[in-house]
């Protein structure tokens, strides 16, 4: 581990608590710096960058440059003395992030500057502080959990697949970012539905086994990460000492992100200071399922009441028609209860600063094929008018959604990236083209050529099939030349904004990082990719496709909390666009298939054809959906929060109606078929429809039809037996 930033030398002895470096740097022209460093910012970012001390909370729009005026405020602070570039720590969420932010530094001449994730910045402490702290070797870190949650469930004698191990695996991770252990994790977790299709108890069994696997094989992983640094922070005063006078400011972005765990471990590293500016966006909140929330963000003034609070609402990605439509889908947003609205942060009202552009466009189409088809004409029609691949993306929510948009792209000749596929530093031919880089720094270095870093870089990749015209082929061929030609418009692009001094070996040792960060360079192909895969990118054009309920809302939505959040997901795909965007959907799923599929609710009052309160439909479309009305205890009158308590009609704090002995009867037969078809119980009827069942005490098929969660086909299948079991239940 590179430990530089802990050597004994970074705290010489007698230095003094004072923030400001010990010696302080020649009095800068400040009309100079500020016209170098402060020039290109409007009034707000100028406000952000200029005001270095003290806590600030940076509430940023979509598209608002608050990474141009979080790394302007780290540049002027350094610049002018007032920060030690050393004892300044700047944390994001993902990797991609932190490097894009370290490039900006490098760009504003402050490249050494620590810009992380909250898990690397805890890892290198970690690395560093263990052998003192705990002593020892530490343990190995685990990448991926499946195999280990796999094996927790095998010696609890629970059966598991690929689908249930990731439910698993995700729960486990939001136990831990929420600080739960497998002791409190069931009295903590209650409402969060049955991850994998296990009961919580069982889950909670699985968490400790899980535990007790990694114990056993002596690995951590990226959650015991930050959990350990913040046990160390907390149990020993003096590596708490050590880190804070290691690290004076803090600068967090994406703060509406933040988990419970990350919180503290920011808390730790403050030790009660207030030198902290954080930056982020409530309406982008789309993770709450990792355990992130907004309430930190929202909160901060309270915590920090003489906090700086700077707005940015500029709008300088997209056009006035892509902002309006932003501004109008989070507008429509109705009233969820109580406990929903108090979640629901006032939205912030872009200012599109751009000039004007196309009107979005919404279609509907038949069926899932024709919508892509559709898709696919319209991206050629794009590129034939001269927007390059790279700067178009097709959006979905669900990654099984992509097939129909490879297939359609395929087909139409359109090559595209699927985000989230292969990497791109993991692309053979990238690997090869760095190792043929890396090989040439000698030669050009004892030869002292004059030749520019991009003509070199062209020469030096020819051998492996660059050329300056695209082949006319697709499939293979065509990708390997995409990638190639990513690493020349990134050396161009590189030697336009690091300067003419900028050397082969320079490019290497950024591939390199790159590399480390999965920070890769734009490739030319259309952009496939889910919504949240999406944040934090841009293009020109962007296709949100699959918008029809079920999708969009999620069908696993049955909140009001988890509604919102769906809103705000598409509200960071409408975001993603600068000037073309195409909103679509389909009625069917297959070709001559049943339109039964209906427009996203969000779209009402959206769509030229409908209005956010009338049944007023465009000719031709499908029926529109009725407004959900908000579902009360039909016992006590309280809002119902969640599906189940909407499916029994009741909420979890009144008691049930039924009769025991009917409720066990159901439980029993549910049982034996589950057992008898090799399925989950939950797959028959869950325990949210049974008490439904067992309460209405149906005596018809009609009457049995009507309840929530007993749909046509589990009706035919089940219909007979489930009345069967409550006519014996009754004579019992």
């Amino acid at each position: 581990m590179n430990t530089d930033i802990f050597q004994p030398s970074a705290f010489p002895a007698g230095q003094s608590n004072d923030p400001e470096p010990e010696s302080a740097p020649p009095e800068p022209d400040n009309r100079s710096l500020e016209e170098r460093i402060l020039g290109g910012l409007d009034a707000e970012q100028r406000d952000v960058a200029s005001t270095l001390q003290g806590p600030m909370c940076v509430l940023a729009g979509a598209g608002t440059g608050k990474t141009r005026a979080i790394t302007h405020r780290i540049a002027y602070g350094v610049h002018s003395g007032v920060y030690n570039p050393q004892r300044l720590l700047a944390v994001t969420f993902t990797s991609r992030a932190a490097a894009e932010m370290r490039s900006r530094l490098r760009d504003l001449g402050v490249g050494n500057v620590q810009a992380r994730t909250f898990h690397a910045a805890a890892l290198r402490q970690l690395q560093f502080f263990w052998p003192q702290a705990v002593g020892g070797v530490l343990p190995n870190l685990l990448d991926h959990k499946a195999q280990m949650i796999a094996e927790a469930a095998r010696r609890l004698r629970l059966s598991t697949d690929r689908a249930s191990i990731r439910d698993l695996a995700s729960e486990i991770e939001w136990a831990k970012v929420s600080m739960l252990t497998p002791a409190n994790y069931l009295e903590k977790a209650q409402g969060r539905g049955a991850p994998g299709g296990f009961d919580l108890t069982a889950v909670a069994r699985v968490f400790q086994s899980y535990e007790d696997v990694k114990t056993d094989r002596n690995v951590i992983d990226f959650e015991d990460v930050l959990l350990i640094t913040v046990g160390i922070l907390q149990e020993d005063p003096k590596v708490a000492a050590t880190v804070r006078e290691q690290y004076r400011h803090f600068v967090v972005d994406e703060y509406q992100d933040v988990s419970p765990l990350q919180q503290r471990l920011l808390e730790l590293w403050l030790g009660g200071r207030d030198e902290l500016c954080v930056v982020g966006d409530a309406s982008q909140t789309i993770y709450s399922f990792t355990g992130a929330s907004p309430k930190h963000l929202l909160g901060f003034k309270a915590q920090y009441p003489g906090a700086t609070v700077v707005k940015l609402i500029r709008d300088y990605r997209s056009t006035p028609q892509v902002v309006k439509l932003a501004n109008e889908l989070l507008g429509g947003r109705r009233s969820g209860g109580p406990a929903a609205d108090a979640a629901w942060a006032t939205p912030l009202q872009l200012v599109a600063q751009r000039p004007p552009g196309p009107v979005p466009q919404f279609t509907e189409c038949s069926d899932d094929e024709a919508e892509a088809a559709t898709v696919a004409v319209k991206v050629r029609g794009l590129l034939d008018a001269g927007t390059p691949a790279s700067q178009v993306a097709v959006l979905f929510r669900t990654n099984g959604q992509s097939e129909a948009y490879e297939q359609a792209l395929a087909s139409a000749g359109i090559g595209y990236q699927l985000r989230g596929g292969e990497r791109f530093f993991a692309r053979k031919e990238v690997r090869d083209a760095i190792l043929q880089l890396r090989a040439a720094t000698r030669a050009v270095a004892e030869t002292a050529s004059p030749e520019p870093l991009g003509q070199l870089v062209r020469d030096i990749v020819a051998s492996l099939g660059y050329t300056e015209a695209a082949p006319h082929s697709g499939g293979a061929l065509r990708e390997r030349w995409e990638s190639l030609a990513a690493l020349v418009a990134l050396s161009d692009e590189l030697v336009i904004s690091r300067g003419g001094q900028f050397t082969l070996s320079d490019f290497v040792n950024e591939l390199q990082e790159r590399s480390l960060a999965q920070h890769a360079p734009t490739v030319q192909g259309v952009t496939l990719a889910s919504l949240h895969a999406a944040k934090g990118l841009e293009w020109d054009a962007v296709f949100l496709v699959g918008l029809s309920e079920g999708l969009m809302p999620i069908s696993f939505a049955d909140s009001p909390e988890s509604v919102d959040e769906e809103r705000r997901l598409l509200y960071v795909g409408i975001t993603r666009a600068r000037e073309h965007l195409f909103l679509s959907w389909s009625t069917a799923r297959t070709p001559g298939g049943r339109a039964n599929r209906k427009p996203s609710r969000f779209l009402d009052g959206l769509r030229p054809d409908s209005v956010a309160s009338s049944s007023v439909r465009g000719k031709g479309a499908a029926p529109r959906r009725k407004a959900a009305v908000p579902a009360t205890c039909r016992v006590c009158g309280t809002m119902l929060s969640s599906g189940a308590e909407r499916k029994v009609g009741r909420c979890n704090q009144c008691p049930p109606s039924y009769e025991e002995q009917t409720f066990d009867a159901l439980r029993q037969w549910r049982k034996d078929i589950a057992l008898e078809a090799d399925v989950p119980a939950f797959v028959v009827f869950t325990d949210a429809t049974l008490t439904a069942i067992a309460e209405a005490r149906p005596d018809s098929l009609e009457q049995l039809a009507k309840l929530p969660g007993v749909g046509p086909s589990k009706l035919e299948k089940y219909g007979e037996a489930v009345l069967a079991v409550l006519v014996e239940s009754t004579t019992l």
